[in-house]
């Protein structure tokens, strides 16, 4: 049997935490899981699970991590602009096509109404370096999906929608686990939502601002 070889950069996130929960048992599916320490994965192991410590912003860390695999799934914080062109720079240079990259909703402005204003307000500011990202990973000859979450929660629910760019962002909020379910869906999946830049949001959650707000 072949596997799917998975690099999970951002490993020690709370989504890519689910992303690994739900697919560390596929005996189809082999994960490594790359991050700054080892130690925010405690418990986590498996003969199809290979942990790595690095930087995305270290050039060599990255490359040797990307060599052989054949899906890319980034989570991400921080200069992601700068992340998302190492992590392309790397991809190309190893022949790897698919990537899922999470940024955020707001990027394109497609946040309408009260919630779109009251969203700006809260993190207009700090959007800047992830539109970029998308658009460097967009304008790359890669089978991308550009992941944007709703406001998240720590709900143990998976329950969720999403729209494609150029439509109106629907919900205010959604649970990380949705979110990571999606994903664990994209990488067993990974022909859907090719060059799309996807919203996910929670079913019913429109309004002026999340729920926990």
């Amino acid at each position: 049997m072949k596997q799917t070889k998975v690099l999970i950069l951002g490993a020690g996130g709370a989504i890519a935490h689910h992303v690994i929960q739900f697919l560390q048992h596929h005996e189809n599916i082999h994960l490594t899981l790359f991050l700054r320490k080892k130690s925010h994965l405690k418990g986590i192991k498996g003969p199809n699970i290979n942990i790595v410590e690095g930087d995305v912003l270290h050039r060599s860390q990255l490359n040797e991590a990307m060599k052989d695999q054949d899906i890319v799934y980034a989570n991400l914080a921080g200069s992601l602009d700068k992340m998302a062109r190492q992590i392309v720079e790397a991809m190309e240079k190893n022949g790897v096509r698919r990537l899922i990259f999470v940024t955020s909703l707001g990027i394109y402005n497609e946040v309408p109404g009260p919630f779109g204003k009251w969203n700006d307000s809260m993190i207009g500011n700090s959007l800047a370096p992830y539109r970029k990202a998308a658009d460097i990973i967009e304008t790359a000859d890669l089978d991308y999906t550009v992941v944007r979450p709703a406001w998240l929660t720590d709900n143990d629910e998976v329950d969720y929608e999403l729209t494609q760019k150029g439509e109106d962002f629907k919900g205010t909020e959604v649970s990380r686990k949705s979110v990571a379910a999606y994903i664990a869906d994209l990488i067993q999946h990974p022909r859907k939502n090719v060059k799309a830049s996807v919203g996910i949001d929670k079913p019913g959650t429109e309004g002026d601002k999340p729920s926990f707000y």
